[in-house]
Order: C-alpha cells, then sequence, then structure tokens
C-alpha cells in the first residue's frame, strides 16, 4: 500500500468494513432475538418451554423472567420488564451502550471485545446476581420473583 493510497475512501472502507463484521452480526443476532420475544409471547405459560433450574427445585434462578423482561421492553413497557426481571433493563441498556462503544473503536482501527470485564467486576455482578437469586426466593424477597 503506498502512502497516498492510505487516505483515499476505497482504503478506509477495505480497512473498515471488515472491522465491522462482528458488531453487525452481534447487532442482527440481537435484532432478531428481540423480533422474536416481540413477536410470540413468553408469558403464555411453556410458549418456550420452562426453566429447568425451576423445574427441578421450584426456585427462580436469575434468569427466571428474563425473556418476558425482554418481551416487555419490545413492547415499551419498562414496568412490566422490571417486575419479570429487574437486571434485565439495566443489563439491555449496558449492552447497548458496549455495542456503541465497540463499533466506534473498530470504527477507528481499533480492535477488541466489545466487553472486558476485569476480576473485580467479574466478582461484583456475581456476587450481585447470587444475593438477587436468593432474595427472590425468599418471602421478604418476593417482589423480585417474576410474576
Amino acid at each position: 500500500m503506498t502512502a497516498t493510497d492510505r487516505f483515499t475512501p476505497a482504503a478506509a472502507s477495505r480497512r473498515i468494513l471488515p472491522s465491522l463484521a462482528a458488531p453487525a452480526a452481534v447487532a442482527v443476532a440481537a435484532a432478531a432475538g428481540a423480533a422474536l420475544l416481540y413477536v410470540r409471547d413468553p408469558h403464555r405459560s411453556g410458549s418456550y418451554g420452562f426453566c429447568p433450574f425451576h423445574v427441578v427445585t421450584g426456585l427462580w434462578c436469575p434468569g427466571c423472567g428474563g425473556m418476558r423482561a425482554v418481551h416487555d421492553l419490545t413492547h415499551g413497557d419498562v414496568v412490566a420488564s422490571l417486575s419479570s426481571n429487574v437486571f434485565v433493563a439495566p443489563l439491555a441498556l449496558i449492552l447497548v451502550v458496549a455495542w456503541v462503544r465497540w463499533v466506534r473503536r473498530r470504527w477507528r482501527g481499533e480492535n477488541g471485545r466489545m466487553i472486558v470485564v476485569g476480576p473485580v467486576a467479574t466478582t461484583a455482578v456475581l456476587g450481585a446476581l447470587a444475593v438477587f437469586t436468593i432474595l427472590r426466593n425468599t418471602p421478604w424477597g418476593s417482589v423480585l420473583a417474576p410474576t
């Protein structure tokens, strides 16, 4: 590549477009999942099967109510989403922000993952999910159980 080639639009597109393939694939997969949950209502019992953890133990796992929460988000009902699973709406917001930042980094020619989580953040998230799971399965935390 010559010095003048580096700054032509064709050279820029040859460099940028392949780097946007992974973010584009993630966006397509997320949109397909959201579209499916928009069209097919998980509030109907058994419409997507049953949570194996709940079937075996009778307890709510941290993901129970997640598909109902996404369904409610796709219909613009944030309150109903929070009543199904309080973690889904904030997680969706975090993922959208992370995806936008990822696209920006890729557009500038930087490589890297969408989310890089260190050991402290991983421990904090896993701890919060453990506390959430325990609370939603107790009488005083039943407000956190899916509705």
